[in-house]
């Protein structure tokens, strides 16, 4: 009985170690699982191919010495960057930014969308894919659609009618949440004709939009429907969500998965990665409805950014439990905001609801930069590899390798030409989209 008490207590340690990120983030089994992972990926983007030549050439450009995590982590940088001027300028959505700041978030827009395109062009030209790119690209990717989303939704004033902006951010952190999903479920990730190329570009139309028209011209009312055309816009781009989340995952998520029974690849319930989700969207919605101080309607692009941070490590949460095969936990400690404010207003605003807030964004961002650091290190000691900095590996811990002709006597491996089977087998940076494919 007492062995079975000590068992039971070392359980509800472990689980409160992993819901707190205390100790080693990955199990050796999950590294173990982690070199076998092979990155699958369809895509039948109709833009896409359009740009490859220009990606092609901008990889060329490139010296051979840049690191394709940095390259990623940059365009981030300055996709987060020009959406914050935004953001700035209009932090309700409801005042009209300076003329310049639209401009900056399609031009950061384009930068990242670039820079994403390339990373994994840059892997391949140094022999430097992993496991760890496809997980940072993806890990970006999670943030970038935070800022990407909000920053649409103050461009075209929607900050008016906040319900509209909330429906519509929420929508994006779900489509790109139920994209990781139905991989989990099946085991390759898809992208279907109009996804996010197409989404990224249709963005930046609205930002050069209101770049050369004012903001007002969002305002102007459809002659037939009698609606401002932003919530044309907003509807149409709902519908489009809506046919993707249908048939390009739910159809794919409840058709069963690649597991054993129909399971996910970790051989867990098809559905069990609704629930960790359903933490981040009920309560951002039952605790805007509730506020007395209409914390959302006052506050929308703070409301959206602490949530949203809470939704992109949920997202990182299920890329890793996908790459490793691993099951996904329900709780973690990057929900303690969300619990702040709800035990403030069940505790009738104690505090502020507005200085709560800021804590709770302050809090994810801590949270979910800490958790991001300690994967992406974990990772990179057990590959042997840098985040940030390409490692030539010695000849004995390759295998298949490349070698050239050496002027000073036997052939040598070439440092920026080394495979590894990890490396054969996954496509890593630049993975979105199908980009990690040869063209």
């Amino acid at each position: 009985m007492q062995s079975k008490r000590q068992g039971e207590g070392t359980r509800t340690f472990s689980l409160l170690d992993r819901i707190f990120n205390v100790g080693p983030l990955l199990s050796p089994t999950q590294l173990k699982r982690l070199n076998e992972h092979k990155y699958s990926c369809q895509s039948a983007s109709i833009l896409e191919p359009f740009m490859q030549k220009w990606w092609n050439w901008v990889v060329q450009q490139l010296p051979l010495w840049l690191a394709p995590n940095l390259i990623t982590i940059t365009g981030l940088f300055v996709n987060i960057v020009t959406s914050l001027i935004l953001v700035y300028y209009s932090p309700d959505g409801k005042q009209e930014a300076p003329s310049f700041a639209p401009l900056l978030c399609a031009l950061g827009i384009f930068i990242y969308q670039t820079l994403d395109a390339i990373d994994g062009k840059q892997a391949r030209r140094t022999g430097s894919s992993s496991p760890l790119g496809e997980l940072f690209d993806h890990g970006c990717d999670s943030l970038s659609t935070v800022f990407v989303a909000l920053a649409a939704c103050l461009t075209v004033g929607l900050g008016a009618e906040p319900w509209w902006m909330f429906f519509q951010c929420f929508t994006g952190f779900t489509l790109f949440y139920c994209a990781h999903w139905q991989t989990y479920v099946s085991g390759t990730l898809r992208f279907g004709k109009v996804d996010v190329t197409e989404a990224q570009f249709g963005i930046i139309t609205l930002h050069m939009i209101t770049f050369f028209f004012g903001r007002d011209v969002w305002e102007i009312h459809f002659p037939v429907l009698e609606l401002e055309i932003k919530f044309i816009v907003s509807i149409l781009v709902n519908a489009l969500g809506f046919y993707t989340f249908c048939t390009e995952y739910i159809m794919i998520i409840l058709n069963g998965g690649a597991g054993r029974n129909g399971s996910t690849i970790a051989g867990t319930s098809v559905i069990s990665p609704a629930i960790p989700f359903a933490f981040v969207v009920v309560p951002a919605y039952i605790i805007a409805c509730k506020s007395e101080d209409h914390i959302f309607e006052q506050h929308p692009a703070l409301y959206i950014l602490a949530f949203g941070l809470v939704a992109a490590k949920v997202t990182n949460r299920l890329v890793v439990a996908h790459m490793t095969r691993s099951e996904m936990e329900y709780l973690d400690s990057i929900l303690l905001g969300p619990l702040l404010l709800f035990l403030n207003q069940y505790f009738n605003n104690f505090f502020s609801e507005y200085w709560v807030l800021w804590a709770c964004l302050i809090l994810a961002t801590w949270d979910l930069t800490r958790y991001c650091r300690c994967v992406c290190l974990e990772i990179a000691r057990h590959l042997c590899i840098q985040v940030f900095r390409i490692v030539p590996k010695p000849p004995s811990a390759t295998t298949n390798s490349t070698v050239v002709p050496s002027a000073a006597g036997p052939a040598a491996p070439a440092a920026h030409v080394l495979t590894t089977p990890i490396q054969a087998s996954s496509s890593a940076n630049g993975s979105r989209n199908g980009r990690h494919r040869q063209k």
